[in-house]
């Protein structure tokens, strides 16, 4: 089984590059996973909402339009979808698609940027919060899988220039902190499982100052396995070569 996650910074702005569709039919993967679409369902063109043949799911903002997002897109029929978290005040801005498939529950998650105000970064410490809460909750009837954006990357291994960002959001303390508590609480990183520590790979460069170019990135997207799952792992890797947005996509392949 082929697993993609892409935050595409914007779906129609991402697909009306070239060479788009033929990287996402050309994956042939058996789920795709996107983060910050920026659209409802009925905003996009039949080629964006079944290409090739997949079933999609969408998951749109309540509170704004053009905003958050995150759609699935199945070569294969799921037992259910659901969207958001089953709690109010977590289910307003179209972050989260559940999946169940016959193996695991599976989750698309964008999680909230903490970099606007302090505000703004306690909604993230609460989002972070109240996912590990469902997860561990899902976990209880099959394993899980998680993906997406969580906008903060984990060790200093995880981004260019740790030591210019220790006081910024998505590399203070306390994001890191639940990173390390979902590793400890047995959710395989799985990028690290497979490849270890090797340096110098990120899936999120800024557009500013030739970033890309200079690989002065950020890993803050991520495949996390339940370790029950861990035997299925049989590979994880980022495409950095993918340019369709400030993200590239990043990859699992599990085995059953």
């Amino acid at each position: 089984m082929k697993l993609i996650s892409f935050n595409v910074n914007g779906l129609r702005a991402a697909s009306a590059k070239p060479g788009f569709f033929d990287w996402f039919l050309g994956s042939q993967a058996d789920l795709i996973a996107l983060q910050e679409t920026k659209a409802r369902v009925e905003q996009l063109p039949e080629n964006l909402i079944n290409p090739g043949g997949y079933q999609s799911y969408f998951s749109s903002a309540k509170v704004k339009k053009g905003y958050s997002g995150v759609a699935v897109y199945l070569k294969n029929p799921p037992i259910q979808v659901t969207s958001e978290l089953p709690w109010a005040e977590w289910a307003q801005e179209g972050r989260l698609l559940k999946v169940e498939l016959p193996q695991f529950h599976f989750l698309n998650i964008y999680f909230p940027n903490g970099q606007k105000d302090a505000e703004r970064l306690d909604f993230k410490m609460g989002y972070y919060d109240a996912f590990f809460e469902y997860a561990q909750s899902l976990r209880k009837s099959k394993p899980v899988v998680v993906c997406g954006d969580f906008n903060t990357a984990h060790r200093e291994i995880d981004l260019a220039q740790p030591e210019l960002y220790e006081d910024t959001s998505g590399f203070l303390p306390q994001e890191r902190a639940f990173l390390t508590k979902m590793i400890n609480n047995g959710y395989l990183d799985t990028f690290r499982t497979v490849n270890g520590d090797i340096k110098d790979q990120y899936s999120w460069w800024s557009y500013r100052l030739g970033a890309k170019r200079r690989n002065l990135g950020w890993r803050i997207d991520y495949f996390f396995a339940s370790d029950e799952l861990k035997a299925n792992v049989t590979g994880a890797w980022i495409e950095p070569k993918i340019n369709f947005s400030d993200h590239c996509p990043i990859g699992l392949a599990l085995d059953f």
